[in-house]
């Protein structure tokens, strides 16, 4: 679906959304016959009213460049005339997706296969075909409440929920805490994911400004008293998208402030078991009575579990999330939280964190040799945030990366309402491999250069 944004430099703000779009089919980057987002959503995206986007739809129909079709939408005119040609495509290096990087000596497939086959013929393997509780297995939450301690405290298996990965824990948390029109805060850059979750859920999002150690907690107890939020939500360690850790203190203040205003925290905290430095304590583990807390093996292990721990404040308070589960997704894949279970007690896990950890050392080495600037990560992380010289706005950097054949997410993707950063998030572990890694990194220096801010060729 098409990224919307506006054309510098045109006369008027429908103009420069008409002429963006037109760009952007003769560039291939929206297909013919291809839906266009929502009226409303164009201009929440791009930041102008409603009126505006109205009169671009009807500029692109002069334009021939759409059809509409009543009660379907608008869509990209089949047989628009393409007017520019751009140079040969490269092959797309995805650097986009924010995985853990893939690991060969691992043999990721020989571990999925030899676990899978030893749990289905234990005594008891069969029972992971059957129904199992909305909350999760007890065994499964006994295994999660012992591994989360060591980031937590002591955790009881009553308040453990199991989930289909951290997406599901956050939107049942939204449906929990929250109702339609109230507000969540988040830092004013915040994973996309979330916000995905606002916009469905009809929840008004509050960003909250940031520095380099992360949500800066004056401005949280600004907005309580302006806003009135119901919860703040944060990523605590190795921010998505700014890699920034919230010290200790900073950590404190934020619980602090979420008392005095009776607001929840939910804490996603996916990151964690890549850290160096533990002493960090969880926001959950200061303030636990109105701590939602989550955990996900998606960043340190692979996403194909699916499988996240939501810590609950009390048990109570489990069970009321629970019953939203049941109505959702009504039980996580009995067989990955069974998998899970047995990498973390045999230590599988442990030994994925580690090599983990090493390869996204080496691949780190490879950006900060071949990028030639400075830029903003965790050493043990698998993402960058590259803030970009003047003469590039990220969203164009972005459009033009993937016209060089790399596929990267701009600080627009992040950004709650409008926002000054202008950088984007490069993802390392996507690529399969560090030569890879290495082709797609070539590409994003040499457009930092002044002299690749056109890099197209039109015939």
């Amino acid at each position: 679906m098409w990224n919307p944004w506006v054309k510098e430099n045109a006369r008027l703000k429908y103009i420069g959304i008409v002429d963006a779009l037109e760009e952007d089919i003769n560039n291939g980057l929206i297909a013919q016959g291809e839906r266009l987002p929502s009226q409303r959503a164009i201009a929440e995206a791009v930041g102008v009213d409603l009126t505006t986007v109205t009169r671009a739809f009807n500029e692109a129909r002069k334009r021939h460049l759409v059809d509409a079709s009543p009660g379907r939408g608008t869509f990209i005119r089949k047989g628009v005339e393409v007017t520019g040609v751009v140079n040969d495509r490269l092959p797309l290096i995805d650097m986009s997706m924010n995985t853990p990087p893939q690991l060969a000596h691992m043999n990721f497939r020989r571990l999925f296969a030899h676990g899978m086959s030893d749990i289905l013929s234990s005594k008891t393997g069969l029972l992971n075909l059957q129904y199992q509780e909305s909350r999760g297995a007890e065994f499964d939450r006994i295994v999660a409440a012992d591994w989360l301690s060591s980031r937590l405290g002591s955790v009881a298996p009553e308040c453990v929920l199991l989930t289909a990965g951290a997406q599901v824990a956050l939107y049942a948390l939204c449906d929990l805490l929250l109702q339609r029109g109230d507000v969540l805060a988040a830092g004013n850059l915040t994973y996309p994911g979330l916000k995905a979750v606002a916009l469905q859920r009809g929840l008004h999002l509050v960003g909250l400004e940031m520095d380099e150690h992360g949500i800066i907690p004056d401005s949280l107890e600004k907005a309580c008293v302006e806003d009135r939020p119901k919860a703040i939500y944060l990523v605590p360690n190795i921010d998505n998208p700014t890699t920034a850790t919230v010290p200790l203190e900073r950590r404190a203040a934020i619980a602090r402030i979420a008392r005095k205003y009776r607001i929840a925290i939910i804490e996603d905290d996916p990151y964690w078991p890549l850290l160096d430095d533990r002493n960090n304590r969880a926001i959950a583990s200061i303030a636990g009575d109105i701590t939602w807390h989550i955990a996900t093996l998606s960043k340190c292990a692979s996403p194909a579990l699916r499988i996240a721990y939501v810590v609950a404040p009390d048990p109570a308070q489990a069970q009321g999330l629970a019953a939203i589960l049941r109505t959702t997704i009504l039980m996580v894949p009995s067989l990955m939280s069974a998998l899970a279970s047995r990498w973390i007690v045999e230590g599988v896990l442990q030994d994925l964190v580690a090599a983990i950890i090493a390869e996204n050392n080496a691949r780190l080495a490879l950006a900060k040799s071949e990028l030639g600037r400075p830029f903003h990560a965790n050493p043990n992380g698998h993402h960058i945030w590259l803030e970009l010289p003047t003469h590039w706005s990220a969203d164009n950097f972005a459009r033009q990366a993937e016209l060089a054949g790399v596929a990267v997410v701009p600080a627009s993707a992040f950004a709650i309402g409008r926002s000054n950063a202008n950088a984007v998030r490069i993802s390392l572990g996507v690529s399969p491999d560090r030569e890879t890694l290495t082709g797609g990194l070539r590409r994003l220096a040499q457009l930092q250069n002044p002299d690749m801010l056109s890099p197209r060729i039109i015939v």
